[in-house]
């Protein structure tokens, strides 16, 4: 009888899935148990028995509700007991404890997925309400009945769906029957319908069901209900007997007819003497009889009474049932493939794969990003993994590759592999830091925007994974993947994820081998999270898992996938498993379990069934019912609906997939881990190859069994196809990291098998994704193993990725589709026809037509030739790079080629090349072809220009010598070029001439102009067709220069007068000869361009007014350069100038004939035009001056009687005399343009050295780049010059001839000690990338907007008492410190002082009729305090001083000018500092002292005060670097942070003296005002430069800001001062610690934000040892970038740019405090010209990107102050720095004030408020006759410490700047010699002076008296246009 139970229930569950889908998908199947017994698991018979909460629910109640869940069963019978619940019978007095059981009880099987069937009552009629209300035939009973009825559905009906209300109706009626009731059905019926009606009208949701139970053999009763519509479905309980009823389907169908065909719930089957054939009869009948509606049935006997074997039946039966039992798909597997032998196992397929297959690679965030708190990052389960030490050597994954800021990088090489598809995953901690929405950091979303749209920029598809084991710790802490809450939390990031970037991502998987996290992370615990628990927390981490995976599947279903028509699967990871003996069927089994319990865990509920695999749910059972004392493993259920959803999720097989196991049968006894629950034991073959991992070996068929394993297990049921998400494999990180033939192998194997499953056995695989793109961090392993087909050095910052030889395989692999046989190609290179030819020109005059080159440029100002230009190349531009043979090829004596004058002369020993170095192997590009095309695809060039080897393809020079294997280097070069979409522009001669032609005498041999022709023409007939951009020479003038003139190159030969001539005379006829036979053989065929690569530095005159200094510099331009391009392009002869001077020279010499060959007619016809472009290398600008050179020696050097010197302003580079001086090649392209009559330009070299230490962070070439690329922009589009392209030199370092190696030119930085001579992109290389990819500079971040700042904005401008005021000993002042320092010899420039200044203690009304002038609201001043209190304390009040102030203060009120006080603005009273100034902290008393009295004085008319001006350069410039007063320079690490901290408690003092004291009364605002830079990375791709920038930032503004702003110190300077502190050997930090009360006093003392900006740096770190000083705490060093306009001081670069930066920094760290910009200018310093263009630039610049800062970033700037109103002493510079928009003549005693043109300027500003939009047509505030208005003044109500008042809202247009720089400057007025002039007039009346002046001069020689006036005179009438500032301080 068990066995024919068992054997019916196993029917029950295998028809589970196919009886749901019978009933139409509106009800599912009901399995029923129960109930609860009082004793649990008892099995009983008796309703009255139920567990009744009248004691506490059972212990182990719900693990045994979880065993009956995975045995099939979906409901269970819950009885509510009526007594119990209502011991009265009123509904108002439940039991609470009742209730709230049998809430506990439905939440429990909710929970584990039952659902409950509440049963209302049995039938009987409880004894205590029948003695008090009688019987069901009571009316008063059946409506207490009702009541109760209520009661349960609004305690319980949210917990339940399905009711019965009477579980025994029959013995109700029955039992009143007996008792002669009458009418009794009907008073039953109409209580049923009562309660039907209630239940539906007050719970009215869709599937919610109701009924009562009956026997079936009472057909009797069930006349009364029919077409009653008093319930939703029929419950019934079946007895049947096979004896004596053989009909079992009839009894039901008449059973269901007399119900009025309702659904049928077999609410209890009892089943009596059935043979086991009848059981198989009896389940067809109920399972499969379509007729009977049958919604569940009853299996508490069956469940009870099975025995634990039974489990085991599900095989035997899977034929009957029509589901997929996972022993077949493996068996079926096994067959096919168990039986190879190991050659057919092995056999290779040389096939293709399929024409779409996608190729690709991938990566993972923790692995590669880094930046692991940029950005607001959260930390992850790995980060703190890390963090933990847990790690291989407690490495971390903080930097890892740096992917983070090198997206750059990781394009780069995706392009040079050439895939297709890029797999990587998201942080989910970087997009939402806690795991949750609300934490959504939108720099972590842009940064997989920028790496998603890079990806898509260069044609590479990106592939997404939500999630690659990287859990936000925030959620990990509270449970991770244990707590059901993540499931939201995941739909909800995927849901972000989708909508952000699924318009761009079309796959994703949800997770990446989850199987890894259940096992690794939660189960051995040896992965992040860390976590020991097999038995429950893998499982429930799963279970959690599959149901987080369907839900972000739906997500993306329901909301995305119309639109944006995506895919979404996941990548599950998989070992194959083989039987460790195939002999033996439990082997087979084991390893079959082994997959179920791997990829089944997952797979099966996606990809089949919605559950678990019946294998894992019956071996977890067997081992529940085994191990009684222990628990090896809790199985999750999921309920029916989950089942549903889980089922089908997925439009994708993701497969990672890397090793395989032997497995056999092994008992696991009661152990937890997936070994012992799954009785197997795994273990691998010694035989196969092992990897760095103990884990992974090679075992490449297991991939073709797995896939099609897979496809015959999962892929049935839905047919999707399989993306290989994962293969790789790791090696060790040792000395050969690059060379990894083992991954290769490995590799080959893999992808071939995969081939097989494809093509042999049909397997739908459509994906290949090898891993990884490039090594990482791998886990708990760090970085000791390699995966990544790029080798990453992470001992360098720069985190350099180098392509390993297994990457060069990949892409092969790629190109070719698979392992086929590569179709030949036939490539055709793209024509470039001639456009136009030159007629010739006339000679050149010296100076020539050019000249007017010197007169358009050579006078501009640096501030005019140094503008940056913003705009695009002309489409079509032709950018590329270079190279040339010697320098890279290598191979020298490779495949048969010949000997070149280079081999020979570095073969010398004492060839004079650093040590002793040769182009022996150079780059090695002669055996690396592929490796050079990869950079070149990666970068993306356009063009690649490279030299043939002469030598190689003739080996003695000759056509008879023909070296084939040199030709095919060159055609699969030029083929491989075409391939990528890259034009080869080919140099025939780079300087390496066959040493058997040189034998010959070399290029002064006539006979080689022969001989190189029949090169050139063999190279045009056998390149031509696919080459159309030739270049016959090489820089012709190196060639006959430094080769036969100097001997510095070969052929070495040193006759300078007269074999440099010769040479180049054969050199222009060969180039000649070569062109002709193009142009005659070749041209109208291959349609090709031929020229010669020409090279001159630019030469500036260096006086422009000196005509000889032009004529020289103009003489030095045809001797280098004309001296090639004359003949050519101009007449066929040389220019006249130089034939000039070589036969005058010559004629000195006694030499008849000049040393200057001369051509004949037939050749100058021969040479003129014979070029269809002109091509220039060019690298750097000297400087020419006239001199008479020496005739004798005779030399090509002296000939030109010209004396060339550097260019001394411009940066130097590594080779000495090669400055990058940018601004001559634009002079250089308009002078060929004008020499040459306007051809068509290539720069075909140009580029910068640096020396061989710097390797991949070369910023310095990237300025020279940037600047350079940008003057050829200039000449193109600014002044029409034909730039048609540009070539950088070079691809790559190489061998840089006399150099050797000790120089790299290169993009690329190659590693000559290794012997694989690997590559990798410079920083120079990406920045050129997106230079090309941009076609120029578009992008202008300094783009001007237009609109207007707020209503009340305050317009000021500044100056500070010691640098204006003067009387420094007047009226009872004491000394400054600045008075002492000043005095102090050397201490300041020129020994000026500040004794006179601009002596402004004596000329206020002048100083405010300035103001008045420039219409500013405001005056920033500051007051002196050793004026007012002379010995610093208030012992003495100086009222004399204190009247000077009361004085201006007056005058500026009466001006309608606000005051704007500054208290302390760096002039402490010596008297202070003799007592040790700030050092000492009673100067906080001091100086609160001061500001009390200052504000009582003044404070009823000042409503603004700064208690401190820059704390910054008090602290650190005067007592760390001693570079301004006090001096102080010999405690750097200390005592700057001493006087730090006493100036922020000073100014806290003070400002709480306002507050306290003043505010009230007075209402004014009082602040602190801060300085500080900007700083950005040196190199942006930098994890360390930007964490460089950051410090810098912190230690400046912050030092002071944070503990205003913030309370207290940053938390990096503590950290970082702490630590150096004590890592020096001291006990303590030295940055002082605030008290916490301390800490509150200073926190909050700011009404606004008081904040001086001028500049921003570049920072870079800079390691300083144990030293202890400011700048070695801060870490960094600092520079500026080249393209920043220089000013009067060396420190500040005009980079506006940073300002709306820092403003914004100031907004997000100190929360959008109101600013007041108190200083912001610029310097100049020299000559005088009061035409300030530069500081009209800088004010435009730096004022719109503040207005930006306030209308697009929503910072509060409430003001800004222009620094300074007049000139005057800049501290340690003296007067020779000048920041004033008022001119100072200080060669004047009376120092009379002159506007500059940026005054008018900044008042035009100040009366538009901003900038006003001049496509709005022209605006009032323009127009210079309206005079305009000041701001009105107004009092700001701030309160104390908040952050002042809200920003008042301005409605404004702000659209971007369409041309021009600058508003206009209207013409300012001035006076003159008592009168008001227009600034022109008064330029005339100074040039009618200055006549004057020469004859009072011609007067001094004849009237003593007349001198005297003349010299009165002339100090008052000079031009100041020109006029250089007397030094006189």
């Amino acid at each position: 009888m068990k066995e024919q139970l068992g054997v019916l229930f196993v029917y029950f569950l295998c028809f589970y899935g196919s009886l749901s889908s019978r009933v139409n998908g509106e009800e599912d199947l009901m399995l029923l148990a129960g109930p609860l017994t009082k004793q649990l698991l008892r099995s009983s018979d008796r309703v009255n028995d139920a567990f009744d909460c009248s004691h506490p629910i059972p212990a182990g109640s719900k693990q045994y509700f979880e065993h009956l869940q995975s045995r099939g069963v979906t409901h269970f019978k819950v009885p509510l007991s009526w007594t119990q619940l209502l011991p009265t019978g009123l509904p108002g007095l439940p039991k609470q404890a009742v209730v709230n059981c049998y809430h506990t009880l439905l939440k429990q099987l909710l929970e584990v997925g039952l659902q409950p069937l509440v049963i209302l009552h049995g039938s009987t009629v409880p004894d205590s309400l029948r003695s008090r209300h009688g019987g069901w035939e009571s009316q008063e009973l059946r409506d207490m009945f009702q009541q109760y009825a209520q009661f349960a559905f609004h305690e319980f009906a949210a917990l339940a769906q399905s009711w019965v209300t009477l579980s025994d109706l029959d013995d109700v009626w029955n039992e009143e029957q007996s008792a002669g009731t009458a009418g009794f059905p009907q008073n039953v019926l109409g209580l049923q319908k009562n309660i039907y009606q209630f239940y539906h009208q007050h719970f009215p949701d869709k599937g919610r069901r109701l009924s009562f139970g009956l026997r079936e053999k009472d057909e009797a009763s069930l006349s009364h209900i029919k077409d009653s519509a008093t319930m939703d479905f029929l419950s019934v309980h079946v007895e049947y007997n096979c004896a004596i009823s053989p009909n079992f389907a009839k009894e039901l169908t008449s059973l269901q007819a007399a119900s009025g065909n309702l659904s049928i719930l077999i609410y209890k089957m009892t089943v009596r003497d059935c043979s086991h054939i009848q059981y198989q009869l009896l389940g067809d009948l109920v399972l499969k009889n379509s007729a009977l509606n049958i919604v569940g049935y009853d299996m508490k006997d069956m469940l009870g009474r099975l025995h634990k074997h039974h489990v085991r039946v599900s095989r035997n039966v899977s034929d009957h049932t029509g589901m997929t039992v996972s022993g077949n798909s493996y068996q079926k597997v096994w067959q096919t493939f168990g039986a190879q032998n190991r050659v057919e196992r092995d056999a290779f397929l040389n096939e293709s794969f399929p024409t779409e297959f996608k190729w690709a690679t991938s990566s993972e965030s923790f692995k590669v990003e880094g930046g692991w708190k940029e950005g607001g990052k959260g930390e992850s389960i790995w980060d703190h993994f890390g963090h933990e030490g847990l790690a291989f050597a407690k490495q971390t994954a903080d930097l890892a590759c740096d992917s983070y800021n090198k997206v750059d990088y990781d394009v780069y090489h995706l392009r040079g592999l050439q895939v297709n598809t890029y797999q990587f995953s998201i942080s989910w901690a970087r997009i939402f830091p806690s795991g949750l929405r609300g934490s959504q950091s939108e720099k972590g979303a842009l940064y997989y925007d920028k790496l998603i749209n890079a990806l898509i920029e260069s044609g590479i598809e990106p592939v997404v994974t939500l999630y690659h084991w990287d859990l936000p710790q925030a959620l990990q802490v509270n449970g991770g993947w244990k707590n059901t809450a993540i499931i939201e939390a995941f739909k909800d990031y995927a849901d972000f994820c989708f909508s952000r970037f699924g318009d761009r991502v079309k796959t994703w998987n949800t997770f990446s081998s989850p199987w890894v996290e259940s096992y690794a992370g939660y189960g051995t615990g040896e992965h992040a999270p860390s976590i020991k628990d097999y038995a429950a927390s893998s499982y429930q981490v799963t279970h959690n898992m599959l149901k987080s995976h369907a839900e972000a599947w739906h997500v993306y279903n329901d909301k995305y996938r119309k639109t944006q028509g995506g895919k979404v699967g996941i990548a599950l990871n998989s070992d194959w498993a083989e039987p460790t003996d195939m002999s033996r069927p439990e082997d087979i089994a084991a390893a079959d379990r082994y997959l179920q319990f791997m990829l089944g865990w997952f797979a099966h509920p996606i990809f089949v069934n919605g559950d678990y695999p019946p294998t894992l749910k019956a071996q977890v059972e067997k081992k529940r019912s085994d191990c009684t004392g222990s628990v090896p493993a809790v199985l999750p259920v999921f309920s029916p609906s989950e089942i549903q959803r889980i089922k089908g999720s997925a439009d994708f097989f993701g497969l990672n997939h890397y090793t395989s196991r032997l497995v056999r049968f092994s008992n696991g006894g009661c152990d937890a881990s997936p070994e012992g629950v799954g009785d197997f034991h795994a273990h691998v073959d010694p035989s196969w190859p092992s990897t760095a991992s103990d884990y992974i070996y090679s075992v490449p068929w297991g991939l073709r069994r797995l896939l099609n394993y897979i496809s015959k297990e999962y892929l049935n049921v839905k047919k999707v196809p399989i993306y290989i998400t994962g293969n790789g494999m790791p090696t060790e990180y040792n000395g050969d990291s690059l060379n990894d033939t083992s991954r290769i192998e490995y590799m080959k194997s893999y992808i071939n098998e995969a081939l097989k499953a494809i093509v042999l056995d049909g397997v739908d695989v459509q994906r290949f994704t090898v891993q990884s793109l490039m090594d990482g961090f791998e886990g708990k392993q760090g970085y000791s193993q390699r995966f990544g087909l790029h080798y990453v050095n992470f001992d360098s910052p720069d985190r350099p990725r180098l392509p390993k030889q297994s990457a060069y395989f990949y892409n092969q692999l790629i190109k070719k589709n698979g392992f086929g046989s590569l179709k030949s190609k036939v490539f055709k290179g793209v024509e470039m026809p001639l456009t136009h030819r030159s007629a010739g020109l006339p000679a050149s005059e010296v100076p020539a037509k050019s000249n007017i080159v010197f007169e358009k440029f050579s006078r501009q100002s640096k501030f005019q030739r140094s503008v940056y230009h913003y705009g695009s190349f002309p489409q079509g531009f032709n950018w590329g790079v270079s190279s040339s043979a010697y320098q890279i090829e290598g191979g020298w004596n490779t495949d048969g080629k010949g000997p070149s004058v280079w081999d020979v002369y570095t073969h010398k020993p004492g060839s004079g090349v650093p040590g002793d170095a040769n182009g022996d192997v150079a780059c090695d590009s002669y055996h690396r072809l592929d490796e050079d095309l990869y950079m070149l695809r990666a970068m993306e060039v356009k063009s690649y220009r490279f030299s043939l080897s002469w030598s190689r393809i003739f080996p003695d020079g000759r056509r008879s010598s023909l070296n084939q294997k040199g030709v095919d280097y060159y055609n699969r070069l030029i083929d491989g070029l075409l391939e990528s979409k890259i034009t080869p522009m080919v140099t025939l001669y780079h300087w390496d001439l066959p040493q058997a032609l040189q034998d010959i005498g070399g290029w002064e041999n006539v006979q080689l102009i022969d001989i190189f022709n029949d090169f050139s023409d063999f190279c045009f007939a056998t390149f031509g067709d696919r080459v159309k951009f030739w270049m016959t020479f090489n820089q012709p003038h190196t060639i006959a220069w430094s080769g036969y003139g100097i001997g510095q190159i070969p052929p070495n030969v040193k006759q300078p007068g007269t074999a440099p001539y010769n040479v180049a005379h054969n050199l222009i006829k060969a180039h000649a000869k070569a062109y002709h036979t193009y142009n005659d053989k070749y041209r109208n065929s291959q349609r090709g361009l031929v020229s010669i690569a020409l090279s001159t530095d630019w030469v500036e005159p260096r006086d422009v007014n000196d005509i000889r200094e032009v004529v020289a510099a103009d003489r030095a331009l045809q001797f280098q350069l004309g001296w090639f391009a004359h003949p050519i392009f101009k007449n066929g002869d040389y220019p006249e100038i130089m034939k000039w001077q070589v036969a005058n020279k010559s004629d000195l010499l006694g030499i008849s004939e000049s040393r200057l060959p001369s051509f004949t007619e037939e050749e100058k016809k021969l040479i003129k035009g014979t070029a269809d472009m002109f091509c220039i290398n060019h690298y750097t600008t000297k400087i020419a001056s006239h001199i008479t050179a020496p005739f004798d020696p005779p030399s090509y050097e002296s000939d030109r009687d010209v004396s060339l010197a550097e260019e001394g302003d411009s940066p130097t580079t590594a080779i000495r005399y090669q400055r990058a001086v940018s601004w001559g090649l634009r002079r250089l392209l308009n002078w060929i343009k004008e020499e040459y009559g306007d051809p068509d330009i290539y720069i075909t070299e140009n580029g910068v050295a640096t020396e061989s230490k710097k390797t991949w962070d070369d910023s310095a070439r990237v300025f020279y780049f940037k600047t350079y690329t940008n003057e050829a922009l200039k000449a193109s589009q600014l002044d029409g010059v034909k730039v048609k392209g540009y070539v950088a030199t070079t691809l790559m370092d190489s061998f840089e001839w006399r150099n050797g190696y000790n120089f790299r030119f290169g993009l690329h930085h190659v590693d000559f000690s290794n012997p694989n001579r690997p590559r990798s992109p410079k920083y120079s290389a990406h920045y050129y990338y997106h230079v090309m990819k941009d076609n120029g500079f578009p992008t202008n971040l300094e783009e001007k907007i237009y609109g207007h700042f707020q209503k009340d904005f305050i317009w000021s401008t500044a100056t500070a008492a010691y640098q204006i005021e003067g009387g420094w000993r007047a009226d009872g002042k004491g000394l400054s410190i600045w008075d002492t320092f000043a005095h102090t010899p050397l201490r300041v420039f020129n020994d000026d002082t500040g004794d006179l200044a601009c002596d402004s203690y004596n000329k206020v009304e002048d100083d405010v009729d300035m103001l008045r002038q420039l219409k500013v609201s405001h005056y920033r001043f500051s007051i002196s305090w050793p004026r007012v209190l002379p010995d610093g304390t208030t012992k003495h009040i100086n009222e004399a001083g204190l009247s000077h102030y009361y004085k201006l203060v007056d005058a500026l009120l009466a001006a309608n000018i606000q005051p704007h006080v500054t208290l302390y603005h760096w002039d402490l009273p010596q008297a202070l500092q003799n007592i040790g100034g700030w050092e000492n902290e009673t100067v906080v008393d001091r100086f609160k002292e001061y500001a009390d009295l200052m504000f009582s004085r003044l404070g009823h008319k000042v409503k603004f005060w700064i208690t401190i001006n820059e704390p910054y350069n008090v602290a650190n410039i005067g007592h760390g670097y001693g570079a301004a007063a006090p001096g102080i320079s010999f405690r750097p690490g200390t005592l700057p942070y001493i006087v730090g901290h006493n100036l922020l408690k000073a100014h806290a003092e003070a400002w709480h003296v306002y507050n306290d004291k003043y505010r009230a009364e007075q209402k004014g605002m009082i602040s602190i005002t801060i300085n500080s830079d900007w700083s950005e990375p040196r190199n942006p791709y930098k994890q360390e430069d930007i964490d460089a920038a950051r410090r810098v930032v912190q230690f400046y503004i912050g030092w002071f800001a944070h503990p205003v702003f913030n309370g207290d110190y940053s938390e990096m300077m503590k950290t970082i001062i702490r630590e150096r502190s004590l890592a020096a050997g001291l006990p303590k930090s030295r940055l002082p610690e605030f008290t916490p009360e301390e800490i509150n006093r200073i926190k909050g003392t700011y009404d606004y934000f008081g904040f001086n900006h001028y500049t921003t740096v570049l920072a870079f770190p800079v390691e300083y040892g144990n030293l202890q000083h400011y700048d070695a705490d801060r870490g960094a060093g600092t520079i500026a970038d080249r393209t920043w306009l220089d000013s009067g001081s060396a420190w500040l670069k005009i980079s506006p740019f940073g300002f709306r930066k820092i403003l914004k920094f100031i907004k997000e760290e100190y929360g959008n405090p109101p600013i007041i910009i108190t200083e912001n200018g610029v310097s100049e310093r020299g000559i005088v010209n009061l035409n300030d263009t530069h500081r009209i630039y800088y004010y435009d610049k730096y004022i719109n990107e503040a207005l930006k800062a306030y209308l697009l970033d929503g910072v509060d700037v409430r003001g800004y102050t222009a620094w300074s109103l007049l000139d005057n002493l800049e501290w340690a510079t003296g007067f020779s720095e000048r920041f004033g928009l008022f001119y100072v003549n200080r060669s004047d005693p009376t120092l009379p004030r002159m506007p500059k043109a940026s005054a008018s300027f900044y008042t035009t500003l100040i009366k538009c408020n901003g900038f006003p939009d001049p496509a709005l047509g022209p605006h009032d505030c323009l127009n210079p006759d309206t005079g305009g208005t000041t701001t009105p003044t107004t009092t700001t109500t701030v309160k104390p410490g908040t952050g002042g008042t809200t920003k008042p809202t301005t409605t404004t247009t702000v659209k971007p700047e369409t041309g021009g720089t600058s508003g206009p400057v209207t013409d300012i007025a001035v006076w003159f010699l008592g009168m008001k002039l227009s600034a022109s007039d008064a330029e005339v009346g100074l040039n009618a002076t200055f006549a004057l002046l020469v004859v009072a001069v011609v007067g001094v020689l004849c009237l003593s008296l007349f001198i005297f006036r003349a010299k009165k005179h002339s100090k008052k009438k000079q031009n100041f246009d020109s006029i250089r500032l007397e030094k006189r301080f």
